[in-house]
């Protein structure tokens, strides 16, 4: 891989995605860059919505990089630093382009304001987005023979993305974007508008408290699915280890409409050292 492509990838995980950049450093100094080039592609499908002025231009930037993959994409792909380390990483580990389809698919979801429908409908956009995106690391940390991860990265993949979007409820709800499912919702006797009203109720506390269980119970799942787990896989689930955290400090009493304080920087490396050491202890319990 270019020397040049894969600096800019690391510097823009760095800026964007911190959480995942300190985690790669733990993986060994020559797969780092694959996973750089992996987390530089979903900081720039993430940030679409950001980008753009409607969704349909969003549906194009999202299409342009499904025909990358594939060779189609108008104009030298390579000049993309990103594309350019991306397609790189998937040639060089055999990566399932399969996998990067679905997650572009599924971020068109992103573009709209439409209502996530259901629970099952959330954990499934979490699996394709989030999962795929731990599952793919898993498949560079262990050469492509990571067979016995795909639960665990399912798990942890729907605890991470749930307990970040419950940490971007406010932001989401000025916008006019609701990933609280409907059927959560309507449990609670509360609609799409509800939620995103910017008026706090006790039924909407309680729906996002159904939400931290959902992120507790995959979190607590994926942990029991790491036993026996290559431990060569763990700095793609180490992010992970930020979950319980995030969650009890969201769970404190507040304004669901005003962000949670972050927590520190150097309280967040800390995590994700001591994170290490939880993971490699649930892999050793089989």
């Amino acid at each position: 891989m270019d020397y040049a492509d894969i600096a800019h990838c690391t510097e823009l995980v760095r800026e964007l995605d911190r959480d995942r950049y300190i985690a790669d450093l733990f993986a060994p100094a020559d797969e780092r860059g694959a996973l750089f080039a992996l987390h530089a592609f979903n900081v720039e499908i993430a940030r679409v919505r950001e980008a753009i002025t409607n969704p349909m231009a969003g549906e194009v930037r999202l299409q342009w990089w499904s025909e990358a993959l594939i060779g189609g994409a108008r104009g030298d792909v390579r000049a993309n630093p990103v594309a350019a380390a991306l397609l790189d990483t998937i040639h060089a580990h055999r990566l399932p382009r399969e996998t990067f389809f679905a997650l572009l698919d599924a971020r068109i979801f992103d573009l709209y304001d439409d209502p996530m429908p259901t629970v099952n409908d959330l954990e499934g956009y979490a699996g394709e987005t989030s999962s795929a995106l731990i599952r793919l690391a898993t498949l560079v940390l262990s050469n492509g023979e990571g067979v016995d991860s795909a639960e665990a990265a399912g798990h942890a993949g729907v605890a991470y993305a749930v307990t970040g979007l419950l940490r971007a409820f406010p932001i989401h709800a000025r916008r006019g974007q609701c990933y609280v499912p409907l059927d959560l919702l309507k449990k609670h006797g509360l609609t799409r508008d509800n939620a995103v009203s910017g008026r706090a109720s006790p039924a909407l506390k309680a729906a996002l408290a159904d939400m931290r269980a959902l992120a507790r119970r995959h979190y607590e799942a994926a942990l029991a699915a790491l036993a026996g787990v290559d431990p060569a896989e763990l700095p793609a689930f180490l992010p992970l280890m930020l979950v319980p955290g995030d969650l009890r400090r969201m769970g404190r009493p507040h304004d669901p409409f005003k962000a949670v304080p972050a927590m520190p920087p150097l309280a967040r490396l800390w995590r994700l050292w001591r994170g290490a050491s939880v993971l490699r202890k649930a892999v050793a319990a089989l």
